[in-house]
């Protein structure tokens, strides 16, 4: 697939451009696309995998500060499922504690869902979602987010996509309204996918999610916005499924935004951007 380079930070394939006049509805990913979790959502994962971390420097021969120091650059979207990952990549075992700690249990039952929402959350917010007091008295990192859309971005979008402007996010949709509460009436909610709300069966790269919006859409081609290699195997399986996805990969967000960038580049992807605010110029809206 031919590339070509219309900016230092903006690829897009010359088979997309003819393509993309067809496109009749936008999806989009929340966490490094319509928001910069890096002082947010990622520090929380930091300050709650050391939880685990602390346990796991007793399984394994390197000090404390190196296994937090490696935990914390091979974490990424997918939190503490690429925090296990990478422990049992280097062998260390943690079968125990996720046992003792409920790992697999709801937000309301597990342990570490536990510290992770109120780290984030905030006890006070905490307090307002769950209905009991936070044991961590903090301001939530969610108050740390930045959103990346704004409505010039919006307007230019409802005037293609009319009101087929949709999310398939792994957020919550209490953590997306509370930090997007400015665009809630820009996006359709009822099409919406909040994965964190959901079962974990539906954890991406599971395409349901995302046909599911796309059928509630009546979309014959539509773009997902996302910023992972998962949010890319969606979109492609979608269109293996018959529901023709046009993916657009994000990059400027990344913890590495070098290697993101080529990531998305060796896969093809179709439409790379640095960040959301090229994405009407990539679509030719401006």
């Amino acid at each position: 697939m031919t590339m070509k380079d219309n900016s230092s930070n903006m690829l897009v394939s010359d088979s997309v451009v003819n393509d993309v006049k067809d496109v009749d509805a936008i999806i989009f990913d929340c966490d490094g696309v319509l928001v910069d979790i890096t002082e947010s959502y990622d520090t929380a994962i930091n300050k709650t995998v050391s939880y685990l971390t602390s346990y796991a420097a007793k399984e394994s021969e390197k000090p404390f500060t190196e296994i937090i120091k490696d935990v914390i650059e091979n974490s990424d979207e997918r939190g503490i499922l690429s925090v296990d990952n990478f422990l049992q990549s280097i062998n260390v075992d943690i079968t125990s504690i996720k046992e003792k700690l409920n790992y697999f249990g709801s937000h309301e039952t597990s342990y570490i869902y536990t510290i992770f929402d109120q780290i984030f959350y905030g006890a006070e917010l905490y307090k307002q979602i769950y209905s009991k007091p936070a044991t961590i008295e903090s301001n939530g990192l969610i108050e740390k987010d930045k959103v990346l859309i704004n409505t010039e971005i919006v307007s230019l979008l409802q005037n293609k996509f009319a009101n087929k402007i949709a999310i398939v996010t792994g957020r919550g949709r209490f953590a997306f309204s509370y930090s997007l509460k400015d665009f809630m009436d820009n996006f359709d909610i009822p099409n919406s996918i909040f994965l964190e709300d959901e079962s974990k069966e539906l954890a991406k790269p599971n395409v349901e999610p995302l046909i599911k919006s796309i059928r509630g859409l009546d979309s014959k081609h539509c773009i997902y916005v996302g910023d992972s290699m998962e949010d890319m195997l969606m979109a492609n399986k979608a269109t293996e499924m018959g529901f023709k996805t046009t993916f657009c990969g994000i990059f400027g967000t990344s913890k590495k935004p070098e290697i993101k960038f080529e990531m998305f580049k060796d896969n093809n992807v179709p439409i790379i951007l640095d960040s959301i605010s090229q994405l009407p110029k990539a679509l030719n809206l401006v």
